[in-house]
């Protein structure tokens, strides 16, 4: 794959009641952090089935078309290896056992303590999106060490991080 080219993922907010089962990822990147479950885009797979596949991969955790909602979209930009273009579904589950994973370990984390964990810096704004049905199309722009520059919502060209900026 060529240098700087954006890899393409899904990532799938899972959800019962006030609570997320999140990822708490032992590899790069993020590692360390709480992340929803996803992964890759496989050759010739649509978003939607990678979320099905990854879901069940990651949580062994079985859906189907219905209960997934397409949220929007994160394109995340950097001079470094750090490049994707990711889809974002959500899905209402029952709440089950965290099964073992081998990304790294499932946590039972309630909305309100979704600050309290350590998270990408773009996570936040997609919850809030998620949670409010509203549809996104995040940019995100990070440095050569992965710090976020600037965040910005498409649709409504509102620059979301850092926060009180003014819009284009």
């Amino acid at each position: 794959m060529q240098e700087g080219l954006k890899r393409i993922a899904s990532m799938i907010v899972l959800r019962h009641e006030e609570a997320f089962p999140l990822l708490k990822r032992n590899k790069m990147p993020n590692a360390g952090m709480f992340v929803p479950v996803g992964g890759k885009v496989e050759p010739y797979e649509r978003p939607i089935d990678t979320a099905i596949r990854e879901t069940a991969e990651e949580t062994g955790i079985q859906l189907d078309y219905e209960q997934l909602a397409y949220g929007g979209v994160l394109t995340e930009t950097s001079p470094v290896g750090y490049n994707w273009l990711c889809f974002i579904f959500m899905a209402d589950i029952e709440r089950v056992p965290p099964p073992p994973c081998d990304e790294g370990t499932l946590h039972w984390i309630p909305r309100s303590g979704l600050l309290d964990v350590p998270t990408p810096p773009t996570d936040w704004q997609i919850y809030e999106y998620l949670l409010n049905q509203q549809p996104f199309a995040l940019d995100a722009l990070y440095d050569a060490q992965l710090n976020l520059l600037e965040m910005r919502e498409e649709i409504s060209g509102k620059v979301v991080f850092p926060q009180n900026r003014d819009s284009r």
